[in-house]
Order: C-alpha cells, then structure tokens, then sequence
C-alpha cells in the first residue's frame, strides 16, 4: 500500500527533518485516479509556522544545510 503523503520531495536525502506538510498526516490507501494536490503548502516543526527559527521561508528547497536550524533525516 502506497500512502500519498510518504511521496518523495525532490530534495529528499537533504530535506530538514522539521520539514512537515499536510501530506504527511493522511493514512489512505493512495488512489492512482485521484491526483495529487500538490499544494506545497509547509511549515517548520520547531515554530508551527511557515518561517523557520531564523524568520526565513520554509519549504523543501530553503529548508537544507544551508541554514543554522536545519535538522538531517
């Protein structure tokens, strides 16, 4: 069984592990017939908000080790 929200992010070997997106949170069988909706809607973990702890955007490029907060998988 293929869950929708463990869909791999383009980044994901370097993806920050607060990284969270509503996909994550859906537990159905993954229907092939219904697309994703790819919203790309983010938000950090550690502030619940879509800017990290260092104010600056939250989304699945930015969110690497680039950045002090960054968290590995």
């Amino acid at each position: 069984m293929e869950l929708p929200g463990i869909v791999r992010l383009d980044r994901d070997d370097d993806r920050c592990a607060m990284l969270r997106w509503k996909g994550m949170f859906i537990e159905a069988e993954w229907d092939p017939t219904v697309p994703h909706s790819n919203d790309r809607l983010f938000w950090c973990h550690n502030t619940q908000k879509c800017l990290g702890p260092d104010s600056k955007a939250v989304d699945e490029y930015d969110c690497n080790e680039t950045r002090k907060c960054y968290q590995p998988l």
